[in-house]
């Protein structure tokens, strides 16, 4: 805060779980009422002035950050390992991902372009520009530490907000990392300020007038929350929620290729991903083969210590991995069929780490829990579908719509899957379809509270605000009193 690391207060603190051990590795505090108070303050304080610093300047910030980002990018996939657990390599993924936005943030200037008309009126000229909100928010999940901040952040920044970022009290040390790189970077000091805290700090941020926009990742239920509060409390909000994203495999896909992905998109990161495939809509005869590919990939994997040679790693916590192997016994009370049991096996790991390994059900109904709940684990359920059609109407007919994909070698059914299906990300024969920055990342339905989408040209809108000037310059001469409404001429 001010450019400084605060101790907190408040007496409350959350332990942070190297989730391969289950070892405590640091205990994060949690800002009282008060302390958000004086973090939002700082945010407030430093908008005058980084508002009103040129573009030129700001634009220097923002690439000096992408130099530093870059050139450090492993030791930030080491931090994000060590606290979520996802495997090296989909950490240095995530970073990667997250610097995309940052490059895209360095074009700032030409995405703040107004537009201008001369004698729009006789002797009346007429401009339009976009200007920053004022001071931000940003809640961040557990499952991308640095990648879903990096969504927002660097757009927020390049376009003259103050962020107030609060990450989750799961995985901190990404944000702090962060913080002190856009130091480094000749930031100032109270335009990006990271607050440990859990619902205390969140609910301040929500309520406090100060802050004039909050973008959000999380849980379907938090989000329809954080977009309710935050909007009463005459915030712009942009809150993405859960999923429960489809794979559908048409009888003339490649099912060693559609095996590959299904196995890449349901079990990377342990499934603790928003864009993660966690249903696949076999479509017609094609199931029990690849019901059985799946399954001889899944086997295959090795799962331990993200730090280790392994495929996949635990789940970030005690807690989640609990939850999940609940759900593994509530899909066989259900009658679905396992086919891999992700609760055994031998993990590559040292202590008493928090893993499930890759599992598998077929023959899943969609009035199953394993079905209908966002499970946020590596549990891949194989719906059966007799047509094209029952599969689109089993999509449809989901309250979620962040990402689906369709695995065909038709391009005339891939083009009219991406027309008929009622999701906010399509891939055709990619599995998970996270749009590059220059695109807006967003889900439909209850995937997404609010209008606006994260990154891309969505991301400038959501953090500006058009603002419309008409002028006239003396000297033309006036028309005297005239209290009829303006006409232009």
């Amino acid at each position: 805060m001010d450019g400084r690391r605060a101790e907190g207060t408040s007496g409350r603190f959350a332990e942070v779980t190297n989730p391969a051990t289950g070892e405590v590795t640091a205990r994060v505090p949690l800002a009282s009422v008060a302390e958000t108070a004086d973090a939002v303050a700082s945010a407030r304080a430093a908008f005058p002035a980084w508002r009103d610093t040129s573009l030129a300047k700001r634009t220097r910030v923002l690439f000096a950050f992408r130099q530093l980002l870059d050139a450090r990018a492993d030791e930030l996939a080491e931090i994000i390992t060590a606290e979520h657990g996802k495997v090296l390599s989909d950490a240095a993924g995530e970073v990667a991902r997250g610097l995309e936005v940052v490059e895209f943030a360095c074009g700032i200037p030409h995405l703040l372009k107004g537009s201008a008309t001369t004698n729009a009126s006789t002797d009346v000229d007429v401009a339009s520009v976009r200007q920053p909100v004022g001071p931000v928010a940003v809640i961040s999940p557990f499952n991308f530490p640095a990648m879903v901040p990096m969504w927002f952040f660097p757009i927020a920044i390049a376009t003259g907000n103050t962020v107030v970022l609060k990450p989750s009290e799961k995985v901190p040390t990404a944000a702090l990392w962060l913080a002190e790189l856009w130091q480094e970077a000749g930031l100032p000091d109270g335009v990006f300020t990271v607050l440990g805290g859990d619902k205390v700090a969140v609910d301040t941020l929500l309520t406090s007038p100060d802050i004039k926009a909050v973008s959000f990742v999380g849980s379907t239920p938090v989000a329809r929350y954080v977009y309710e509060t935050g909007t009463t409390h005459g915030k712009r909000v942009q809150a993405l929620g859960g999923a429960k994203n489809h794979m559908v495999v048409l009888p003339d896909a490649d099912l060693d290729l559609a095996a590959d992905q299904a196995v890449n998109a349901g079990f990377g990161s342990a499934g603790e991903r928003c864009m993660a495939t966690s249903v696949v809509v076999a479509v017609g005869d094609v199931a029990d083969q690849l019901v059985g590919r799946i399954a001889d990939r899944a086997k295959a994997l090795k799962t331990g210590d993200g730090r280790r040679s392994c495929d996949m790693g635990p789940l970030v916590s005690a807690a989640a991995r609990d939850r999940v192997s609940g759900y593994i016994d509530a899909g066989e009370k259900a009658g679905a069929t396992l086919v891999v049991d992700g609760r055994d096996g031998e993990f590559d790991a040292d202590g008493a780490g928090f893993f499930v390994g890759p599992t598998l059900f077929d023959h899943v109904r969609p009035d199953m829990s394993i079905y209908t709940d966002e499970i946020f684990g590596p549990v891949l359920s194989v719906v059966r579908a007799d047509s094209y059609a029952e599969a689109v109407e089993l999509i449809n007919a989901n309250p979620y719509g962040n990402g689906t994909a369709i695995f065909t070698n038709d391009g005339g059914a891939a083009r009219r899957f991406a027309n008929d299906i009622e999701v906010g990300m399509v891939g055709i024969n990619v599995p998970v379809p996270v749009p590059v920055a220059y695109y807006s990342f967003g889900g439909w339905k209850s995937s997404l509270f609010g209008d606006t989408h994260a990154h891309g040209t969505d991301g400038v809108h959501f953090y500006t605000r058009g603002k419309v000037v008409t002028t006239r310059w003396p000297g033309q001469g006036h028309g005297g009193i005239d209290l009829g409404f303006p006409q232009n001429a």
